[in-house]
């Protein structure tokens, strides 16, 4: 089974078949009007998906969702299902998970190991911080 795909995905594959631009947006059109294409459900899925099992933060879900050409209204409604608490829960899942791989290593090495790891997954740096003082890594 394939995913959902947002409007701006299917436009976008409709041009790469050579669908004229007109058609294309006729049939995307007559797609969403019979209510097979939906850009708010599809974000929604997409950033609770994208969040619960990849654990990444908010700013990089919008970011996903934007290039998949979703507009900023319908983002910023699924993003508001992703709560703050949830957010750090889920980034601390992923610091916790780190740690426990590095018990051998010197605390400065754990801290830069696992802000580095929650940088890239998109969280910001109150977040980075709550973590690794939940870990005993840095002083209160």
């Amino acid at each position: 089974m394939t995913r959902a795909k947002s409007k701006g995905e299917l436009l976008a594959h409709l041009k790469t078949r050579g669908i004229e631009e007109d058609v294309a947006q006729a049939v995307i059109f007559r797609l969403t009007e019979a209510g097979l294409i939906n850009d708010a459900d599809f974000a929604i899925a997409w950033a609770t998906s994208r969040h619960g099992h990849k654990k990444i933060s908010k700013r990089i879900i919008a970011g996903e969702l934007r290039q998949k050409g979703v507009n900023q209204e319908e983002i910023a409604e699924a993003l508001d299902q992703i709560d703050e608490e949830s957010e750090y829960r889920a980034a601390f899942d992923l610091g916790f998970k780190k740690y426990n791989t590095m018990s051998r290593l010197e605390p400065d090495v754990q801290i830069r190991r696992i802000q580095s790891l929650l940088q890239r997954k998109g969280f910001n740096f109150t977040v980075i911080g709550r973590v690794l003082r939940e870990l005993d890594l840095l002083d209160s």
